[in-house]
């Protein structure tokens, strides 16, 4: 369970205010919001990029308790994230995958192959839903168990939006969690667990998705 308690702070000219919240394994817990809301900062206040007040627990740890411990329970997907860009797919995998202790090749490769993403072409050279796509098998390839997925959904095609719900289903009810933001509200109708809006840094908390 990744929980929240009075996370506050400052990064670079925007502020999160006494953000608390519980997110619990096997569910989707879905963060709605315009650009600008905050929802990229609190992402990486829970990567643990940022300091600042509060606590941000991970199955009942402080995240900085053991910092590799963590980041080897963690899946990333965003814009942000950063790998090698000038190098494929494969060689990213194959770099950077043992630095994770449950790194899986034979799975990464199956995933690249599962979401239609070219093996031996370099980062820059994939659209952005590859990207996405790349990120997505590199984090199921090391077992994370928390995946934090930021406007992953965004330009994506609509074909595949609809395998990559399903994909996200059959991820959680392996016990795992999975909180994602959007732009889009609508978006996450149907599709997740709890939804939440953020509005300029502040966090009202999550609410079943009945829609």
């Amino acid at each position: 369970m990744l929980e929240l308690v009075k996370v506050s702070g400052q990064r670079k000219d925007f502020s999160l205010k006494q953000i608390s919240f519980k997110a619990e394994n096997g569910f989707i817990y879905g963060i709605a919001g315009k650009n600008g809301a905050g929802k990229t900062t609190l992402f990486h206040y829970i990567l643990g990029d940022e300091q600042g007040s509060g606590q941000i627990l991970y199955d009942g740890k402080n995240i900085t308790a053991d910092r590799i411990d963590y980041m080897n329970c963690v899946g990333f997907v965003s814009d942000e994230n950063h790998f090698f860009m000038e190098m494929s797919s494969d060689k990213n995998g194959s770099m950077l995958g043992g630095f994770y202790r449950e790194w899986d090749e034979a799975s990464f490769k199956m995933w690249l192959k599962e979401f239609g993403v070219p093996g031996g072409v370099p980062l820059s050279g994939l659209s952005r839903g590859e990207y996405i796509k790349f990120q997505m098998a590199f984090a199921m390839a090391h077992k994370a168990s928390l995946f934090l997925l930021d406007e992953a959904t965004a330009g994506m095609d609509p074909v595949f939006r609809k395998d990559f719900f399903r994909i996200l289903r059959g991820i959680a009810s392996e016990d795992k969690v999975i909180l994602m933001s959007t732009h889009i509200q609508d978006e996450l109708e149907r599709k997740v667990d709890y939804v939440g809006i953020m509005d300029n840094g502040s966090f009202g908390g999550f609410r079943e998705n009945v829609s």
